[in-house]
């Protein structure tokens, strides 16, 4: 459970960013999304990426999410994550501890690193308001 929770989030938003769950693929806001600016946690607005870290990916399994090669320095924590009878890594936002989605190995990831993260646990704010 996140250290702090923001009251103003949706019913969506807490079920993913507090209870670990996930959107449906191809549903989220930000898949398509790609205005330059950064992207923040709902729940506490901390910078997490960068525009120019998002990506198209072509992952088998991991397109429908927003998918981004690389977070802002110390931005996100990794926890290795066995749920749902396999071996993962979830990431979770190191101000709050909020989920936001999983990182995986990916060839199609300039980084070789592809972090799957739902819509719901993302707020933008575009460059020229930054």
């Amino acid at each position: 459970m996140p250290k702090q929770i923001n009251e103003n989030l949706s019913d969506d938003q807490k079920r993913v960013l507090l209870e670990k769950g996930t959107e449906a693929p191809g549903t989220g806001k930000y898949l398509s999304h790609n205005e330059d600016g950064t992207y923040s946690c709902a729940n506490c607005g901390a910078k997490l990426f960068e525009s120019d870290s998002k990506y198209d990916s072509k992952t088998p399994g991991l397109i429908g999410w927003p998918s981004f090669d690389k977070s802002i320095d110390g931005a996100v924590e990794q926890i290795p994550d066995s749920s749902l009878g396999m071996e993962r890594t979830e990431i979770v936002c190191t101000n709050c501890e909020a989920h936001l989605g999983h990182v995986f190995d990916a060839d199609d990831a300039p980084s070789g690193k592809h972090y799957c993260i739902n819509s719901v646990c993302l707020d933008f704010t575009s460059k020229d308001k930054n």
